[in-house]
């Protein structure tokens, strides 16, 4: 009898050919070949000196794209809802009060994260499309008496980009800590960690930045350090704990560096191009006007520069433009996501995806899958 139970699968016995597409929906985005250069550089130990003076260099790319002097900034290992644990996680603790904005997924995502660790969740919530006024959130805030607020900036489920200014201010006013789910935005709308009073602010790797999934740059304010660090109990996370990553990122101001665990040691550095994705977003918006299409979010202040949702042309089933562009176009765009579905399409201009071209490509796209798919007459 052969020792081996389980042969080896013959699709592993052959090499793979990964297709070119263009990614314009909400993320991943494209990786720049420069980038996929870096990622192809020799491996290293994770204690290496040379492991360790890269991972300053992330550090000061991260302080100078979020625009903080923050000393606890670090990127944790994996995607962006591992920020946003080890966010929640960190300041929370079982029986707190949590105060969350929800006007699109994300803002029920962390919502069912702070109910998981037994905090008390209140939530203030808008329809799709909308945002809360500084008002709105002042008398939640004096209601609930929460020790975090969470509001995410680029709302991607939706469209919009969350105005920030004042909100910190509001925060700290009511003793609590102001969180900051900037994700879809970072890098495309302008936001300022330290001058907006944000205590934790993170992102991922794959939006705008335009590196492979699997990397969350994170930082923390010194306010956000005094409560974790003076908490009754353990984070429910030993992977997310934040005394750990503090240390094996050199954060913490002890002259020893432990293995925590195994970073992205090539994450390339970070750039910002705020006011290219403004540009290249009216221009996108002009351009669905022009062939007969509309804007999910209205207020155009109020428009995420990166992700645009489109409403759902009437008649037509999304589904069905989505799969005619990917086939005929090789372009990936998407339907709507939480409570946006069934009711916008999706495109993503991010990073070097940001362009009047790649713009020109997705309407005549748009342009002919609405001639060619079958549209109602109801």
């Amino acid at each position: 009898m052969s020792p081996l139970y389980v042969p080896p699968p013959e699709c592993l016995l052959k090499s793979f050919t990964v297709p070119r597409r263009y990614l314009f929906g909400p993320g991943p985005s494209n990786v720049p070949p420069r980038i996929l250069t870096a990622g192809s550089q020799p491996m290293l130990g994770h204690l290496h000196a040379e492991t360790i003076e890269i991972m300053d260099h992330i550090k000061s790319g991260i302080q100078y794209a979020f625009q903080t002097q923050n000393r606890m900034t670090l990127a944790v290992s994996g995607p962006g809802h591992a920020a946003m644990e080890c966010a929640i996680f960190n300041s929370v603790e079982c029986g707190d009060s949590v105060l969350i904005a929800v006007n699109g997924i994300w803002g029920e995502r962390a919502a069912e994260i702070a109910e998981r660790i037994g905090a008390k969740v209140n939530k203030i919530v808008t329809s799709a499309g909308s945002y809360f006024r500084n008002d709105e959130i002042e008398q939640a805030l004096s209601k609930y008496k929460p020790v975090l607020f969470f509001l995410t900036h680029g709302e991607s489920s939706t469209g919009v980009v969350h105005p920030i200014d004042g909100i910190g201010e509001l925060c700290h006013r009511y003793n609590c800590l102001f969180l900051v789910d900037s994700v879809a935005a970072l890098g495309g709308s302008p936001i300022y960690m330290d001058k907006q009073d944000i205590d934790i602010m993170y992102t991922g790797s794959q939006k705008v930045l335009n590196v492979p999934p699997g990397t969350a740059p994170i930082s923390f304010s010194e306010r956000a350090c005094c409560r974790i660090f003076s908490r009754k109990t353990k984070p429910v996370s030993y992977f997310l704990d934040l005394s750990w990553l503090a240390n094996y990122w050199g954060c913490d101001r002890k002259s020893a560096q432990h293995l925590h665990n195994h970073i992205n040691v090539n994450l390339n550095k970070l750039m910002l191009s705020i006011s290219l994705h403004k540009d290249v977003a009216a221009y996108f918006h002009e351009g669905l006007e022009r062939i007969g299409l509309k804007p999910f979010v209205e207020d155009k202040k109020a428009r995420l520069p990166t992700v645009t949702t489109i409403v759902a042309p009437p008649g037509y089933d999304w589904r069905e433009i989505t799969g005619y562009i990917m086939k005929n176009h090789n372009i990936e765009i998407s339907g709507g996501l939480g409570p946006s579905v069934g009711m916008v399409l999706r495109v993503g201009l991010m990073g070097c995806n940001s362009n009047k071209p790649y713009v020109d490509m997705i309407l005549e796209a748009l342009t002919d899958a609405l001639k060619h798919c079958h549209k109602s007459k109801v």
